[in-house]
């Protein structure tokens, strides 16, 4: 058996990955009886973390918000400061950072005493982020934490969600992953109406909320969540199909457009672009980032909402 001290941080641990543990499935997880679990669990609130217990033939454990920040880690200064600056990392650009802090936020907000939630909140409703066009491609940092939390806690979860063609229904999902995808995110999960996995916008889901049931992770069809993710995007149907030589190398196409394109070298100085999108603005925006001469060859409708964007330019 390994000794107190080891024990203690393994409950910690296990109690911040759940909602909800029962008494006797965390006992059988740390190798004790149940009475050596409950000396352990009131030695962590002696330590200041407030573990909630539920007595009787259910009974269980919880990790809950408590009246102060556990000790040993960030004082209620550093706490607000942690919030702000994870909310705004899920909103960067920075590869490999979104996601992870959308995860940590999970696990601080889980614990955050109810006086800081409401700093917290104050000081997001007063400030605005400073990153492109946030407020229209970032969904709600809360709804983020929300379904992480799910994610994490494996429970069931409800919500309402907007189809791309604008029909609206509730969905009821057992979650298991958010992926980050462009200036996306999606929500993997099993549906449990249509009996598959579904990917969901964040950006179209509304009022997330568990409904207090636990269940036993599925088996994904795919390597995992992003390629998930991936192949289902790739398989929407869009309606333009964009194509356009431009005065500069295929390799500086890939590397300030990436994925979302197709760059076919013509010579060293010229490349063909390919790419499908359901709306004009994102190629328009793709094209101009590449600071070099172009030629639409379709679209026509490109062609004249750049010739519109010109002559608005030009009066300026």
């Amino acid at each position: 058996m390994a000794d107190t001290s080891t024990r203690t941080l393994r409950l910690l641990s296990l109690l911040q990955t759940h909602r909800y543990w029962p008494g006797t499935e965390l006992a059988d997880r740390l190798g004790v009886s149940p009475r050596t679990l409950r000396r352990d669990v009131e030695r962590l609130r002696e330590l200041g973390y407030p573990v909630q217990a539920n007595r009787g033939v259910d009974g269980g454990y919880q990790l809950a918000p408590g009246a102060a920040l556990p000790p040993l880690m960030i004082d209620d200064e550093e706490a607000v400061a942690l919030v702000i600056g994870l909310q705004t990392a899920a909103h960067g650009g920075v590869a490999g950072v979104a996601e992870p802090s959308i995860r940590a936020l999970a696990k601080v907000v889980q614990v955050l005493p109810p006086r800081l939630r409401k700093r917290v909140d104050a000081l997001r409703a007063m400030t605005v982020p400073a990153t492109f066009d946030a407020a229209a491609t970032g969904p709600d940092p809360t709804v983020l934490t929300a379904l992480a939390a799910a994610c994490r806690d494996t429970e069931r979860l409800r919500f309402g969600y907007t189809a791309a063609g604008g029909r609206s229904a509730d969905r009821h999902t057992e979650p298991h992953r958010l992926v980050s995808l462009g200036r996306r995110w999606y929500l993997v999960a099993y549906d449990l109406h249509r009996h598959d996995w579904r990917s969901f916008r964040v950006d179209r889901l509304t009022e997330p909320r568990g409904d207090g049931s636990r269940f036993r992770p599925r088996e994904l069809p795919a390597a995992d969540a992003a390629a998930f993710v991936r192949a289902a995007v790739e398989n929407v149907p869009r309606p333009y199909r964009i194509e356009a030589i431009v005065q500069t190398s295929a390799e500086r196409v890939r590397a300030r457009i990436g994925r979302w394109c197709t760059a076919e070298e013509i010579d060293a100085g010229s490349c063909r672009v390919r790419m499908t999108a359901d709306s004009l603005e994102w190629p328009i925006m793709g094209l101009g980032s590449l600071d070099a001469d172009f030629a639409v060859v379709e679209p026509a409708e490109l062609r004249e909402r750049l010739r519109a964007l010109g002559e608005r330019f030009g009066r300026v």
